[in-house]
């Protein structure tokens, strides 16, 4: 099959990032703007994506759609494409590049494959292919190397395996360090805050602790706009761990911890204001730890 016609659903942060790349490829890219939000709108026009209107329309314009969104809208994108293939008797490529559960994956991949579709499990990692950022995809299922086909220098697939599933694993223990120990962290200098020993905590950690420290700062600044996304995202990785005999219990917190700063003034901005401000770690920390309105 050639691949010239790319549909994105949806184009967020990530999505619209990826989106760009493909355009750079020379990619027809298209998306559904239908009862979407004034934000992704604007980031569709931003990017020159088509809007095609409906999912019928999509699925009969595009060889392949990639599904980038809040992971627990994944398995019910994944039923309304299943039934546009149905009705338009159209048979595509279906990439899932969600964080979602290996579980939840290998539904959503019984859901294309009865519809006729191909399915392809994907997980990306790292920041959204922006300023150099290289994204990586990987890719795991029998059709997965045709991923391959995309050639972009900031984005890097990589092909993990023939099983469904394999992909979404390694998203999931990746993030359940890189996001859960960042709630951890982002959740004990609150705690210290709140309890009147931040600066000393604070010194302690840069003469015993300082590139946990740091790192725990950097990766604070652009999570709370993402916050929203983390919970269901948190929840599927201890979907994950339980379904392994292990504890979903510390994934668990850590979804609490982000659906807590969800509900902030900086949870409810978008990650484009986040960037236009330009706060540092440390900052988001006080302002989430006082329950300040602004910076």
């Amino acid at each position: 099959m050639q691949i010239r016609n790319i549909g994105v659903v949806s184009p967020g942060d990530m999505g619209q990032a990826v989106a760009m790349r493909l355009k750079v490829c020379g990619f027809g890219v298209h998306t559904v703007l239908d009862g979407r939000s004034p934000r992704t709108r604007e980031l569709a026009a931003k990017a020159g994506l088509a809007d095609c209107g409906s999912m019928d329309k999509l699925i009969s314009t595009c060889d392949m759609i990639l599904s980038i969104l809040n992971p627990g809208a994944a398995v019910d994108k994944a039923r309304e494409v299943a039934a546009a293939m149905r009705t338009t008797g159209k048979k595509t490529i279906f990439v899932d590049c969600n964080a979602v559960a290996p579980q939840t994956v290998r539904e959503i991949d019984a859901i294309i494959r009865e519809a006729g579709g191909t399915f392809i499990d994907a997980g990306i990692v790292g920041s959204p292919p922006r300023g150099g950022a290289r994204t990586r995809i990987y890719a795991s299922g029998p059709e997965a190397e045709v991923l391959l086909r995309i050639k972009d220098e900031n984005l890097d697939f990589r092909i993990a395996g023939e099983r469904i599933g394999d992909a979404s694993a390694i998203k999931m223990c990746y993030a359940a360090y890189t996001k859960g120990a960042v709630a951890l962290g982002v959740e004990t200098l609150m705690a210290a805050r709140k309890l009147g020993v931040d600066q000393a905590l604070d010194a302690e950690m840069q003469e015993s602790l300082a590139d946990v420290r740091k790192w725990i700062l950097s990766r604070s600044t652009a999570m709370p706009p993402k916050a929203h996304r983390w919970v269901p995202e948190m929840l599927e990785i201890a979907k994950t761990f339980e379904g392994v005999g292990m504890t979903p219990r510390m994934l668990q917190g850590a979804a609490d911890m982000f659906g807590f700063i969800a509900q902030t003034p900086l949870g409810r901005e978008s990650p484009e204001q986040a960037r236009e401000k330009a706060r540092g770690g440390s900052e988001i920390v006080r302002l989430l730890a006082d329950g300040k309105q602004q910076a």
